[in-house]
C-alpha cells in the first residue's frame, strides 16, 4: 500500500480529500500579515463556497496577501510518520515553474529516503499543472490504489497522463496576473479599459502562458467551454475539474454548456484554492481535463 500526498494547490474538496484517503498538506497565506491555513479538511462544499466569497471579496477590497512555500522540513515531517507506519508514498507537486514546492519536497524524499534505505519507496510526481490539474491525477491515484495496483505501476501510469492533463483558464481583472509577470502593466490597463479577458493555459513545461485573448466574459467563457469539448479524448471516462474564484453561477454555466454537447464521467466544481487564486484573482475561472497533449486545437 502507499499514501497518497498533495499540497493544498491541488484543490480537492475536503470531501473527495476523505472519500478518496489523500493526505493533504497545507500553504499558508499571510492576509494582512495574519496567517490563513488554505486547506481546512473538515468544511462541507457550501462552506468552502462561502469562506472562497469572503476571500475573494476581501481581495476586491485591497486586502494585501502573500504567499509562501510549504517548507522542507514540513514535508520531511509528514513523509517520516508515513514512512515509519509502514507505507510508501506518492506526492503530486505543483508544477515547479511556477513554484519551489516541488524542490522542498525533493529534498525532503531524499533525506527520509537515506535513513529508511531500500525498505520504503517515495515517488514525486510534478502535475506541470496547478489546482485540479493536480488533484485529479491524486484522485486516479487513489482508485489505481483501489484495485491493488502498486506504487511503481501507478506512478508510471500517471507520469503518462502529465502531459496530457489541460488546465485552461481565463480571469476577472488582468491586474492580479500582471503582478506576477504573465502580461505587463500596460498591458493590463488597456485590456481592461477594451474588456479584453485572455484565455491562458499551462503549456508542457508546466508554465502559465497566453493562448488567445476575448473581447468580453462572455466571449471567454464559450472558449473555454470549445476548447475542452473540442480537444478532450474519451470524455465518458474522464473526470473534469472546474475551479473558480467566487464564479460559481459561471461555473454552473460552464457544465450545462459542457453537458449539452458531451458525457464526462464526473465534474468536480469547487472554489479555487487560496494559494494560487490569489495569483490569478477573483473572478478567474479554470477547467481541466485531459486531451492527447498540451498542444490545443483552437477550433
Amino acid at each position: 500500500m502507499f499514501e497518497i500526498v498533495v499540497d493544498s494547490a491541488a484543490n480537492i474538496p475536503a470531501e473527495l480529500v476523505k472519500k478518496y484517503n489523500i493526505r493533504v498538506i497545507s500553504f499558508v497565506n499571510y492576509v494582512n500579515d495574519e496567517p490563513l491555513v488554505c486547506f481546512d479538511p473538515e468544511l462541507s462544499p457550501e462552506q468552502e463556497r462561502k469562506k472562497g466569497k469572503a476571500y475573494y471579496d476581501s481581495m476586491r477590497n485591497g486586502i494585501e496577501v502573500k504567499t509562501g512555500l510549504v517548507s522542507t522540513g514540513e514535508f520531511e515531517n509528514l513523509f517520516r510518520e508515513i514512512t515509519d507506519a509502514g507505507s510508501d508514498i506518492l506526492y503530486f507537486s505543483l508544477s515547479k515553474n511556477i513554484s519551489g514546492t516541488y524542490n522542498s519536497a525533493r529534498i525532503a524524499a531524499e533525506a527520509v529516503l537515506k535513513d529508511c534505505g531500500d525498505s520504503r519507496k517515495i515517488r514525486l510526481i510534478d502535475a506541470l499543472n496547478a489546482s485540479l490539474g493536480q488533484g485529479i491525477l491524486a484522485i486516479y491515484a487513489s482508485e489505481m490504489r483501489e484495485i491493488g495496483m502498486d506504487i511503481g505501476k501507478a506512478a508510471e501510469l500517471l507520469e503518462s497522463y502529465v502531459p496530457r492533463m489541460n488546465g485552461v483558464f481565463t480571469v476577472g481583472d488582468l491586474k492580479y496576473i500582471s503582478k506576477t509577470g504573465r502580461i505587463s502593466g500596460t498591458k493590463a490597463v488597456v485590456g481592461s479599459i477594451l474588456n479584453i479577458k485572455p484565455i491562458l493555459v499551462g503549456n508542457k513545461d508546466g508554465y502559465i502562458v497566453q493562448f488567445k485573448k476575448c473581447r468580453g466574459r462572455k466571449a471567454a467563457l464559450n472558449t473555454l467551454i470549445d476548447l475542452m469539448c473540442g480537444n478532450i479524448v474519451e470524455p465518458e471516462n474522464q473526470i473534469v475539474g472546474i475551479a473558480h474564484a467566487d464564479a460559481y453561477e459561471e461555473s454552473l454555466y460552464i457544465m450545462e454548456e459542457v453537458q449539452k454537447r458531451i458525457t464526462v464521467k464526473e465534474f468536480i466544481n469547487t472554489t479555487y484554492d487560496f494559494c494560487t487564486g490569489s495569483h490569478v484573482g477573483p473572478d478567474t475561472i479554470a477547467i481541466f481535463f485531459m486531451a492527447k497533449d498540451r498542444e490545443l486545437e483552437n477550433n
